[in-house]
C-alpha cells in the first residue's frame, strides 16, 4: 500500500478547487476521474475517495494539522498528511511531506475524537441547530450517520425492465446487487462500480436514486391515467419514477424555476422512454394559476437545507450558511402556500424535504394546516427518516389530501 504521486497531485488540485475556489465536489471528482486515461478502476477509486474523505473530516484534519483558512497548497499537503497517517500509508520522501509528525497526528486525533463537533467535523453552529431540533441524543447519533459513506442506490425503470433483469444483466457485468425489502424498485450495489458507463444505464434501464428518494412517487399514490404535477422538478428523479408507476398513461406535468434543468430532465426522460412528461418553466405567477385545481396529485419536493444528504454532499457542511436555512424556510412556506392551490378537490399533495430539521418539516406542515388555504387541506400521514435508522439518506414527506367541496 504506496501513495503514487500523480494520484496525490490531482487529489491536491481537486481540494484547492473545492476549498478555495468553491466549485462542488462532484464536479471537481468527474473531472479528476478524466484526468488520465491509463488509470485503472483502483486509481480512479483511490482519487475519488480521498477527495470525498478529505472533504468530510476538513475541519478535524485541519485542527490535527493546525492550519486555518485560506488554504493554500502547503496547508493543503499538511492536511493530506493527516488523512495518509490515519489511514495507515507509509509516508514517502517526498519534498511536500517531510517532517510529517506521525505520532503528534495520531494523539491529537485521538483527543479530538472526544469532542463531538471535532469527531463529526462540522460548523459550530451546525453542531448548536442539530442540538436545538433534535436533541443531543438523536443529533449525535444522526450526524454520525451522515459521516458514513453513501451506498449507491439503483431504481429499475419499469418502462423498459424488471428488478430482476437488470440484476441478471449487471451481475453479468460483476456488478453484485441486492434487493431492498419494502422497496420494490431499488438494487444496492454491494461495491461501488462506475454504473453510467454500463450499455443498461445507456438504454435507460435505471437510473441512480437514494432508497429514501425512491419512496415519494408511491407516498403520493400515483396512478396510470391521472394529471400528476412535480411542482420542483429539477432534473427529475422523482418525474421519472412517477412516470413509470404511471406506466406512461395520464399527464406529469414537470415545473421549474430554471430552464437548464428540464433541458436536463428531457434527456433523462428520452433515455427512460418516458414520454407522458410535459415541461412548463415558472417563468411568472400565470404558469401556476392556470394549473389551479385541476391535478389529482402535486409534490412538492421542496428546496431545503440538505441536512439529510450530507453523507452523499459532504461539501455541503462549508458551503451551507445558518442564513440560508433561515431563508430557505420562507421559501418553503410560500411554495407550500401556491403550489398546494393546484391540487383538485378530493386530490393529494405530498410535501418533501431531503433534511432532518422539524423546522423545515413537520413545523412547515403544521404552519400551513393552521394557514386559510391548508384549512381546506386534510393531513393525511407523514414519514420522517433518519439515516441512523435505515442507513440512506434523511428524509421528510407528508401526504394531505384536499377536501371535497360540498
Amino acid at each position: 500500500m504506496r501513495l503514487h504521486r500523480n494520484l496525490v497531485y490531482t487529489t491536491i488540485d481537486s481540494l484547492n478547487a473545492i476549498f478555495n475556489e468553491g466549485e462542488y465536489a462532484d464536479k471537481v471528482v468527474a473531472r479528476a476521474l478524466k484526468k488520465d486515461k491509463r488509470w485503472g478502476s483502483s486509481d480512479r477509486k483511490f482519487v475519488a475517495e480521498t477527495i470525498y474523505e478529505i472533504v468530510r473530516w476538513k475541519r478535524l484534519y485541519m485542527e490535527i494539522a493546525d492550519v486555518k483558512e485560506p488554504l493554500n497548497r502547503d496547508h493543503l499537503w499538511r492536511i493530506f498528511a493527516v488523512w495518509a497517517v490515519l489511514r495507515g500509508y507509509p509516508i514517502p520522501d517526498w519534498r511536500q511531506l517531510e517532517g510529517t509528525p506521525e505520532r503528534k497526528i495520531k494523539g491529537r486525533f485521538d483527543e479530538l475524537s472526544k469532542i463531538r463537533k471535532m469527531r463529526e467535523s462540522i460548523p459550530d453552529w451546525m453542531d448548536e441547530l442539530g442540538i436545538k431540533e433534535l436533541g443531543e441524543e438523536i443529533w449525535t447519533k444522526e450526524i454520525a450517520a451522515q459521516n458514513k459513506q453513501a451506498k449507491v442506490i439503483l431504481r429499475v425503470n419499469t418502462l423498459k425492465t424488471t428488478k430482476e433483469e437488470l440484476r441478471a444483466i449487471l451481475m453479468d457485468l460483476n456488478i453484485e446487487t441486492e434487493f431492498l425489502n419494502d422497496q420494490p424498485d431499488a438494487l444496492v450495489l454491494k461495491e461501488r462500480a462506475n454504473v453510467f458507463l454500463t450499455d443498461a444505464f445507456k438504454e435507460g434501464m435505471f437510473e441512480v436514486q437514494d432508497a429514501s428518494s425512491q419512496l415519494v412517487a408511491a407516498f403520493l399514490d400515483v396512478q396510470p391515467g391521472m394529471r400528476v404535477v412535480d411542482t420542483c422538478a429539477g432534473a427529475g428523479g422523482k418525474t421519472l419514477h412517477m412516470a413509470s408507476l404511471m406506466q406512461n398513461k395520464g399527464q406529469l406535468i414537470a415545473m421549474d424555476l430554471y430552464e437548464s434543468k428540464l433541458k436536463q430532465l428531457k434527456l433523462r426522460a428520452k433515455r427512460n422512454g418516458a414520454f407522458n412528461i410535459e415541461y412548463r418553466i415558472i417563468d411568472t405567477t400565470k404558469v401556476i394559476k392556470k394549473l389551479h385545481e385541476k391535478a389529482d396529485r402535486v409534490l412538492i419536493d421542496a428546496p431545503c437545507s440538505g441536512l439529510g444528504v450530507l453523507k452523499r454532499n459532504p461539501d455541503a457542511k462549508w458551503k451551507l450558511q445558518p442564513e440560508f436555512i433561515e431563508n430557505i424556510k420562507k421559501v418553503q412556506a410560500e411554495v407550500l402556500e401556491n403550489y398546494s392551490k393546484i391540487v383538485r378537490p378530493g386530490g393529494k399533495l405530498v410535501y418533501a424535504t431531503c433534511s432532518v430539521l422539524p423546522s423545515e418539516n413537520q413545523d412547515q406542515i403544521n404552519k400551513f394546516l393552521s394557514s386559510d388555504t391548508g384549512k381546506s387541506f386534510t393531513f393525511v400521514k407523514d414519514c420522517k427518516i433518519l439515516a441512523q435508522d435505515t442507513g440512506f439518506d434523511g428524509f421528510y414527506m407528508a401526504l394531505l389530501e384536499r377536501k371535497k367541496e360540498i
